[in-house]
C-alpha cells in the first residue's frame, strides 16, 4: 500500500484543503460531549499551518439533508472548540464551494458541515471538480468515512493537483497493515457483538488471515449452537449456523467451558457460573466464566498480534463485565502489537483505562470493519491511484 503522505510534501505558501473526521457527539442542547475526533485532526491541521500555508479544513457532522442546514448540522461549536484548541481564530465559511472567501497563508478556516452541499454523498463530478479547483493539495485525514465514496473523501481527489493522505488516515493504514498484511505470528482475533450477520464477511475474511479465532457475546452463542451445545434463551442467530461451522472448519475457534447465566438482561438480575453443558433451557449467557476467561488470557498473552473488535460480554452491567475487562487487561499488559476498533470496543478500553497500552486504537467504525473483511476503500484506491499516476 503506497500513497503520499501531507508530511512528505513542501506545502509552503500552498492552500491546504484537509477533508477530516469532526462528527463529534452533541447533547440535547448541542454541546460537544466528547472533543476526541477534534484533537485527533489537529497534528495536520498544525502541520500545514506550521508549513505556513493556507489551510482549508471541512467534515460532516451528523446527517443533514443535502442543502438544508439546520442547527444542529452545522459545525459552528466545532469551530469554536478547535479555535480554543489551537489557540487562533478558526473563522466557520458558509457556502464555501464556489470559493467566494478567503484564506491567508498561515491561518485555517473550518467550511461548513460538507454533507449539507447537493451532491456531496452521490460523489457529483461537478460539484468535485469545484472543491478540487480550491486547493493545491487535498489532504484526506477521516479514515471513519474512507468507506465512502464521496465528493469530499473522493471526487476531490481525482481532481486536486495533488492528493495525499494525513496523519490520521497514514497512521491508521500503517496499523492495520502491519497487524493484518505484515503480522507477528501468531496472529488472533477476537470479535465480539450481538449478531453473526452483523459480522460474518468479517469473521469469513479473517478466517483466511488469522492463527486463532476468538468469538464472544452473541456470536459466541451462534458457535456454541453450531458445536451442539444448548445456549437455553441466550441471543443468536439459528440460521447462521452453516456458515459458523464453515468459518470453524477454516480456522481454530476456542469457545467458552463455562460462561455467566442469569434468567435476565437486567442490571439486578442474578449471575451464576455454569459450565457450558449445563445451560438450562431459561438461561441467557451473558459473559465468559472464570475458566474461559483465563484461557482468553492466555492466548492473548501468547500472541504475536492481536486484533480486537468487540466485547466478549454485556460488560455495561458490573455482573457481567468479567470476561470484558480480563481481555482488556491482557490485551494490555501483552507484548504483542495490539490493535482494537469499534465503538463497543472503544467504549471498553475508556471504561477500564487502558488507553495507552493498547498499540493502536481505531476509532472508525465502519471503514475499520471493511478493512478487516478485505474490502478496498474507495478513499484508500484514489490515494493508491494518484501515487501510480
Amino acid at each position: 500500500m503506497t500513497f503520499k503522505k501531507l508530511t512528505d510534501l513542501d506545502i509552503s505558501g500552498q492552500r491546504i484543503f484537509i477533508r477530516a473526521d469532526l462528527n463529534v457527539p452533541l447533547d440535547d442542547k448541542l454541546d460537544i460531549t466528547d472533543d476526541t475526533r477534534i484533537k485527533a485532526a489537529l497534528p495536520g491541521i498544525q502541520y500545514a499551518l506550521s508549513k505556513n500555508a493556507a489551510v482549508m479544513v471541512t467534515s460532516h457532522l451528523g446527517r443533514p439533508t443535502e442543502g438544508e442546514l439546520k442547527p444542529e448540522d452545522s459545525l459552528i461549536r466545532v469551530a469554536k472548540r478547535m479555535a480554543e484548541l489551537l489557540g487562533k481564530s478558526v473563522p466557520l465559511i458558509q457556502n464555501w464551494v464556489n470559493g467566494e472567501f478567503a484564506v491567508q497563508c498561515g491561518e485555517v478556516v473550518l467550511l461548513e458541515n460538507c454533507r449539507a452541499n447537493k451532491g456531496e454523498k452521490k460523489c457529483d463530478d461537478g460539484l468535485s471538480r469545484k472543491m478540487a479547483a480550491l486547493c493545491d493539495v487535498w489532504v484526506m485525514d477521516a479514515f471513519g468515512t474512507a468507506h465512502r465514496a464521496e465528493a469530499t473523501t473522493y471526487g476531490m481527489g481525482k481532481y486536486a493537483r495533488v492528493a495525499c493522505a494525513g496523519p490520521c488516515v497514514a497512521s491508521e493504514l500503517e496499523a492495520l497493515t502491519k497487524a493484518l498484511a505484515q503480522p507477528t505470528r501468531p496472529l488472533v482475533a477476537i470479535v465480539g457483538g450481538s449478531k453473526v450477520s452483523t459480522k460474518l464477511t468479517v469473521l469469513e475474511s479473517l478466517s483466511d488471515k488469522v492463527d486463532q479465532l476468538v468469538v464472544g457475546g452473541g456470536i459466541a452463542n451462534t458457535f456454541l449452537l453450531a458445536s451442539g451445545m444448548k445456549i437455553g434463551n441466550s441471543l443468536a442467530e439459528p440460521n447462521l449456523i452453516d456458515q459458523a461451522k464453515r468459518v470453524m472448519a477454516k480456522v481454530k475457534v476456542p469457545l467458552p467451558t463455562d460462561v455467566v447465566c442469569a434468567k435476565a438482561l437486567s442490571p439486578t438480575a442474578v449471575a451464576t457460573v455454569k459450565k457450558t453443558d449445563q445451560v438450562a433451557d431459561d438461561d441467557m449467557i451473558l459473559d465468559f466464566g472464570p475458566e474461559s476467561v483465563k484461557a482468553l488470557a492466555d492466548i492473548v498473552t501468547q500472541a504475536g498480534t492481536v486484533v480486537w473488535n468487540g466485547p466478549v460480554g454485556v460488560f455495561e452491567i458490573e455482573a457481567f463485565a468479567n470476561g470484558t475487562k480480563a481481555l482488556a487487561t491482557a490485551i494490555a499488559g501483552s507484548q504483542a502489537f495490539t490493535l482494537a476498533g469499534g465503538g463497543d470496543t472503544v467504549l471498553a478500553i475508556k471504561t477500564f483505562k487502558i488507553e495507552d497500552k493498547v498499540g493502536y486504537i481505531s476509532t472508525a467504525g465502519g471503514a475499520f470493519l471493511e478493512f478487516l473483511e478485505g474490502k478496498r476503500l474507495p478513499a484508500v484506491e484514489i490515494l493508491e491511484s494518484r501515487f501510480e499516476n
